[in-house]
């Protein structure tokens, strides 16, 4: 009905009509920077200079928030990133999107080489959860996005290395569970 109406499916929990999808969350997904502001508001931040990606967490509670004296009171948690887990992240978030990611933006949002997945990416491929398409995008499938989460913990860094690997439960150490 959606189709017909001339939405798509460009998100696994969203549709839109062209030109119309959430840009706020378009930003999320691809692994874009953003600050949050308000009680309980999370942000992402890159330092350009060291690649380094922040995580940070306003406090929840909104009195508290409100009543901090000075800005950094404000903040309840903030926690770099560790290398390790930047290909995971990227991947939580980027297939989550229809239209999948390149080399070039993973490499640019993570600042890690397209070699940390590129064996994961074919371990998804073989089984069918992520396919390439036109100019070298990797997107999920149908099946990718019926089983995200198991897609996506496939980019979970393997405890021995640190890398990304295929050793995750469900599909992605074996068939599908249907």
């Amino acid at each position: 009905r959606l189709a017909d109406a001339g939405f798509r499916h460009y998100e696994v929990s969203a549709y839109a009509r062209p030109a119309r999808e959430c840009r706020h969350n378009l930003n999320y997904w691809r692994f874009g920077d953003y600050v949050g502001i308000g009680a309980g508001a999370h942000g992402k931040v890159t330092d350009v200079a060291t690649g380094t990606v922040t995580r940070t967490t306003r406090v929840r509670q909104p009195g508290r928030y409100l009543a901090a004296a000075q800005p950094i009171e404000r903040v309840a948690e903030t926690r770099a990133v560790p290398a390790t887990d930047l290909a995971f992240e990227f991947c939580l978030n980027a297939l989550r999107l229809r239209e999948g990611f390149d080399a070039a933006l993973f490499e640019a949002r993570t600042g890690q080489p397209w070699a940390t997945v590129d064996t994961a990416v074919g371990a998804a491929r073989i089984k069918g959860l992520l396919a390439r398409g036109a100019g070298g995008r990797w997107f999920p499938t149908d099946l990718g996005q019926r089983f995200l989460n198991d897609l996506q913990a496939m980019f979970l860094p393997d405890a021995a290395d640190g890398a990304p690997g295929s050793g995750a439960p469900g599909l992605a150490s074996g068939g599908p569970i249907v």
